[in-house]
């Protein structure tokens, strides 16, 4: 045999492995079978199931089945592995097999070809897999793993971004600007209002996620192969969840049917969906930042993002709005993430979803590009952006959409022939509306004062009505 060859049993026989491989021979055939894709799961998805074998491993020996001097090398490898970085000891493809064995074997294998380095003989399924099945194992691995991402990761991240636009929100609440919809201009609206709007949109994005985290706290774990929790502890999976949840500083509960737990995917796609929801949040507010960026010389130019590096590989002194640019590939990514997961939560039948391995990745990608898509438009667009406020307040008093002050007072139909008319004379609304009503002057001004507009205008009372009649 080669030197570089081992020979490693399972339960169909012999299996050539790598010598130098911590894996084995289960393993081994999911390398030799799973060839679509390279791509393996997650590390943050590893780490999860690895400290779920860790409180497995206490579990069982708190309730005698397994013995002090076992569960200890077991509980030491783990961390071995947790604290030094997975490695790449665990290379199974995602397009394995949909419940995940695979990896879960992987994992059992690499700790008891740790423990044998260490004088320890496990049982990859005996021992390391005790009380376990890798249907109830890999759905709780991508609930913990999702759970520590979105509360650690995500959502910190998001609540940062909040604070950065609601800061410069503060720092330009004196800055009016012509409103737009339809991407044509409407009426004026403070600069502060506009960012205000983005943060809140994002606050909701956070409530959404804290709201899924209950949900994502259940586990199915102790319900074994189909749910019914056979070669497993009574006392099991309250013991296990406890040393977990200290282990992940994480309060993590037993879910009320493990069976739904191994069969739906209903809580992953949930928490995919709000993150696809943050995703179309971070995409709209990058491309308003985009327009208000754009020109400089014939856009609106309502913003200067910060210049990080050249836009052109021809065009000199190009400047492009990247960081916008990459956000917006990000929630597009984001969003066809969410759709394989849509179908992927359909793919449950009977006792078992089969695409657990694809939901993890693929939802624990989306958090992570949430997370960094939130990060750098705060902290590399917004935060450093320049208002340009001279570009924003100019047009406003010509801006003829400021007749509709008027309609209370003179009707829609007159109030359109003078903002018409301003238009057509490159007028403002004041000068024409002075000429062309008998509105008092004083009032007037104060309709068509566009920070009185941005604020809300005056409130019409019979008063007014009245004192513009004079």
């Amino acid at each position: 045999m080669r030197p570089d060859l081992r020979i490693e049993h399972d339960s169909m026989g012999p299996v050539e492995v790598p010598a130098n491989a911590l894996y084995g021979a289960q393993t081994q055939r999911a390398l030799n079978n799973f060839t679509i894709d390279g791509e393996p799961l997650p590390e943050r998805f590893i780490k999860a199931l690895l400290i779920i074998k860790e409180a497995a491993a206490a579990a069982n020996r708190d309730l005698g089945l397994l013995t002090p001097e076992r569960a200890a090398v077991i509980m030491l490898c783990i961390r071995k592995l947790i604290n030094d970085g997975v490695g790449n000891h665990f290379p199974v493809s995602i397009y394995q097999t949909g419940s995940g064995t695979s990896t879960n074997m992987n994992v059992n294998e690499v700790v008891c070809a740790m423990a044998r380095d260490a004088g320890i003989v496990l049982s990859p399924n005996d021992h390391v897999n005790m009380g376990q099945s890798s249907n109830d194992v890999i759905p709780s691995a991508l609930h913990v793993s999702a759970a520590l991402q979105i509360k650690n990761e995500v959502i910190p991240a998001l609540m940062s971004l909040s604070a950065v636009i609601r800061n410069k929100a503060s720092q330009n609440s004196h800055v009016v600007k012509t409103g737009r919809t339809h991407l044509m201009d409407a009426l004026p609206i403070r600069l502060s209002e506009e960012f205000n709007g983005w943060a809140s949109a994002i606050d909701n994005g956070i409530f959404r996620l804290e709201e899924v985290l209950n949900r994502l706290r259940q586990l199915p774990l102790g319900g074994t192969a189909v749910g019914s929790g056979v070669n497993c502890h009574p006392e099991f999976s309250v013991r296990a969840l406890k040393a977990l949840s200290s282990s992940a500083n994480l309060v993590f509960k037993k879910m009320a049917s493990p069976y739904k737990g191994l069969s739906f995917l209903d809580t992953a796609q949930e928490a995919s969906a709000h993150l696809k929801t943050a995703g179309c949040t971070l995409m709209k507010i990058a491309n308003d930042l985009r327009l208000m960026n754009s020109g400089p010389g014939s856009g609106l130019g309502e913003i200067r993002l910060p210049s990080l590096q050249p836009g052109s590989s021809i065009m000199p002194d190009k400047i492009n709005p990247v960081i916008p640019e990459a956000v917006c590939m990000a929630a597009a990514q984001v969003v066809g993430n969410d759709a394989t997961i849509t179908i992927a939560a359909q793919s449950g039948n009977f006792q078992l979803n089969t695409m657990l391995p694809l939901t993890a990745a693929r939802l624990l990608q989306s958090g992570g590009l949430i997370k960094g898509a939130a990060e750098s438009i705060g902290e590399k667009a917004i935060k450093d952006m320049i208002i340009m406020e001279e570009l924003l307040t100019q047009p406003l008093h010509k801006n003829p959409i400021l007749a509709t002050a008027l309609n209370p007072y003179i009707g829609y139909m007159e109030a359109a022939r003078i903002a018409k008319k301003a238009r057509e004379e490159q007028r403002t609304i004041l000068e024409v509306a002075t000429e062309e009503t008998s509105i008092d002057g004083e009032l007037l001004k104060s309709l068509l004062d566009p920070g009185h507009l941005a604020d809300g205008g005056a409130a019409i009372t019979s008063t007014s009505r009245e004192k513009s009649k004079k």
